[in-house]
């Protein structure tokens, strides 16, 4: 005897067993939402800090993908663009490759100057002078 396909199924993966109860759906979309929350403001708060902040985004807005489509559109967006962006480095010449090294060197530099100096009240740059000398 065949399976039609408009017949249930039963349910192979363990995302499709939670789903197949309403209580085990709900519990899901609860989890995954305060979880991929959770994750997402860790990253936030390490973007300015030296270290894989974005990455953190991008990894709690993979875990929102798991249940929520819009986040799964927007994870689809943010890795064609970033695909985009590293093909077109990797056609760009070294001088090219340099100076946008250099400039991401600058920008993240001004970055954790600014967190420290808002932060912490601690001038790193005053603070290297002292250490220079």
């Amino acid at each position: 005897m065949t399976t039609k396909p408009d017949q249930d199924r039963a349910p192979t993966g363990v995302l499709e067993k939670i789903r197949a109860n309403p209580t085990g759906r709900l519990a899901l979309k609860i989890s995954v939402a305060v979880l991929g929350a959770i994750v997402v403001a860790v990253g936030i708060v390490a973007i300015p800090l030296p270290g894989p902040g974005w990455a953190i985004v991008i990894a709690g807005l993979a875990i929102w993908a798991i249940e929520f489509a819009w986040a799964k559109h927007l994870l689809e967006f943010t890795k064609k663009h970033v695909l985009a962006w590293t093909h077109w480095i990797g056609r760009q010449s070294w001088p090219v490759k340099g100076l946008v090294g250099l400039a991401t060197f600058l920008f993240v530099s001004a970055v954790v100057y600014t967190t420290f100096r808002l932060s912490f009240g601690i001038d790193l740059i005053e603070k290297g002078r002292d250490w220079l000398s």
